[in-house]
Formats: structure tokens, C-alpha cells, sequence
């Protein structure tokens, strides 16, 4: 056996290089992603009625796409998504935005590395909110969150104001990810694709979370042995592959999305 020498550090970068090579990762606009992406968050579990917002950068910068108000998670498609500015005012289109979009402008202002936002009020993650206690990462699947996850305790309010936007923004901080008390979820990512998972992931943590709750006292992880997986978890080729095989599924119950 030719690997057998080898350390978990050579196999990881081998594992990495071959993924890069031969993993397919799909081709589709920024506008199919996201509409894909919605397809996606219904799919599992993220629609609450109109609650809830999806956006993501434009090439100009100044402008972001998002769902038009009054659509569900489910209804989404590449052509009915909107442009709209920085004051949500749609780029030639007789339509709106989710007024709520305004604190997705706040992060786009102050994080300037952040090309997706998403925000949803999946059950787990609300349930868990309702508790008012930070996200616990304390298995392997989920590692793509670990320490990676901010916490607001106090609930702004509904988030259509300035202020919102600034207290989200804020709670933020560098992380990818904040879990909103009596609220929901937001994530954020460099890609459509990586902003896709994570709140996939989310809420898959708050399920994990909330049933391990129930049956004990949930156990810490190794930090290191934890930092170590979300790094291998987290890279972007990682992100599209997953978002590849999500999107297959997603069209096989929605091929009008795209």
C-alpha cells in the first residue's frame, strides 16, 4: 500500500488536491445559486411562511439580488429575484424586497468580504433561541461552526430599522455565523455556495443540540482536533461540491427554480 507511510496532515492535502482535480462542482449563474439556494432551505426545513431572507452581492458592488416580498422560499426562480440598492429600492422592477433586507445592508457595509447573507427561522434554530443559550459544536459533522458562531442574547426587535442593522452587524463580529435569541439564524460566506451550507449546518446543530439537551450533559470537544476539522470542512472547494449535490437534489423537485 502506497499511503501507508504516509501522515494525516500528507493525506489530508492529498484528499484536498484530488478533490480540486476530479469533483464536479456544477456551473450556474449567481442568480440560478440563489434561487437554487432557496429551493434548498425549503427543502429542509428553513421556510416560515414570508419570514426570512436570502441576498447576495452584485458584480457592481452597490447592489445585491434577493427574493421579492410576498414569495415563499419555494416559489423562487432565477427570474423573479430583484435588484436592489443600498435603500432597497428595486433596479427596473415593479416589485419589493423583504423590508427586513435592511439590516443585510449594514453587513455588506462592514464586512466587506461578505458576498451572501442568509437568514432564515428553521424550527430547531428557533427552538433553540428560545432558550437563550449559545450554539454548542460538540460533533464532527458540525465542526464547520466551531468557534465560528457569534451569540446575540437580547433581541432588538423586529430588524426593519437602522439600529437592527447595526446591533446584528456588530454581533457578527468575524464570525460566520450568529445565532439570534427568540429570533433565528443568519450566516454569511464568501460564496453563495459556502453561505448555502452553513445555514444548512445551523440548523442541523440546533437539532443535534437541542436532543442531546434532552439526554445529558453535551460534552466539549478537543479544540485543536476540532479547529483541525473545520478547517478541512470549510474550504471552498468543500463548499461548492456540497452545493453541487444540494442543488441535484433541489432540482429534481424543482426544475422551474433555474
Amino acid at each position: 500500500m502506497k499511503t501507508a507511510h504516509l501522515d494525516k496532515q500528507q493525506l489530508m492535502a492529498n484528499a484536498q488536491q484530488q478533490m480540486d482535480r476530479l469533483v464536479n462542482e456544477g456551473q450556474f449563474s449567481d442568480r440560478q445559486k440563489l434561487a437554487l439556494t432557496c429551493r434548498i432551505l425549503y427543502e429542509h426545513g428553513h421556510d416560515a411562511g414570508l419570514a426570512g431572507q436570502v441576498t447576495a452581492r452584485t458584480e457592481s458592488g452597490n447592489t445585491f439580488i434577493t427574493q421579492q416580498f410576498g414569495l415563499g422560499f419555494d416559489e423562487i426562480t432565477a427570474d423573479n429575484l430583484l435588484e436592489v440598492n443600498q435603500d432597497l429600492e428595486p433596479i427596473d422592477q415593479q416589485a419589493m424586497p423583504n423590508p427586513a433586507n435592511r439590516f443585510h445592508t449594514w453587513i455588506y457595509q462592514q464586512h466587506p468580504e461578505v458576498n451572501c447573507i442568509i437568514h432564515t427561522h428553521p424550527t430547531h434554530v428557533a427552538a433553540l433561541s428560545m432558550l437563550k443559550v449559545p450554539l454548542m459544536v460538540a460533533q464532527m459533522d458540525i465542526c464547520s461552526l466551531f468557534d465560528d458562531c457569534a451569540f446575540l442574547s437580547d433581541w432588538p426587535g423586529v430588524p426593519v430599522g437602522n439600529e437592527e442593522g447595526i446591533i446584528i452587524s456588530n454581533a457578527l463580529g468575524k464570525k460566520r455565523a450568529v445565532l439570534l435569541a427568540h429570533h433565528g439564524q443568519l450566516v454569511v460566506g464568501k460564496t453563495i455556495e459556502e453561505a448555502c451550507n452553513l445555514a444548512l449546518m445551523i440548523e442541523r446543530a440546533a437539532r443535534l443540540q437541542l436532543l442531546a439537551m434532552a439526554a445529558g450533559q453535551i460534552q466539549p470537544l478537543p479544540t485543536e482536533l476540532a479547529k483541525e476539522a473545520h478547517d478541512w470542512l470549510t474550504t471552498d472547494r468543500r463548499s461548492k461540491v456540497n452545493f453541487a449535490y444540494y442543488a441535484r437534489k433541489a432540482l429534481k423537485s424543482h426544475p422551474e427554480s433555474i
